[in-house]
């Protein structure tokens, strides 16, 4: 089994594409509008942004959250946590062994909690 699907809420499907294209470096798969559906692939797993979708805290990798935080303050997006580490690999079962698992928290175009998170060598 493997996961195939997200769904985020979404309210305003243009503004929504604009954020999370820059956000993500790529535009989006596909546009169904109506009934209102946006598409983003990440990675072979579908992000789904649409109105009546709840919202729902999804982590992206990003390869260094000190420097995307950096980038996405100074576009303006708002930072609700600041980088920092959650938790040192010291084996492979959650993550590479010997690394620090940084994690930072943003708000996207739609008010939802967007989580960043990256796996640094110590």
């Amino acid at each position: 089994m493997r996961l195939v699907q997200i769904a985020q809420h979404a309210s305003d499907l243009q503004r929504a594409a604009g954020f999370y294209a820059a956000l993500l470096g790529a535009e989006a798969r596909a546009v169904f509008d109506p009934p209102g559906l946006l598409f983003f692939d990440l990675d072979g797993v579908r992000l789904l942004l649409e109105s009546g979708a709840p919202s729902a805290l999804i982590y992206l990798a990003v390869p260094d959250v000190r420097a995307s935080v950096a980038g996405l303050r100074d576009r303006g997006v708002e930072i609700l946590e600041e980088p920092a580490v959650i938790f040192s690999h010291e084996d492979n079962r959650l993550g590479p062994a010997g690394t620090d698992e940084w994690m930072a928290f943003i708000r996207d175009s739609e008010g939802n909690t967007v989580g960043l998170v990256s796996q640094l060598q110590r």
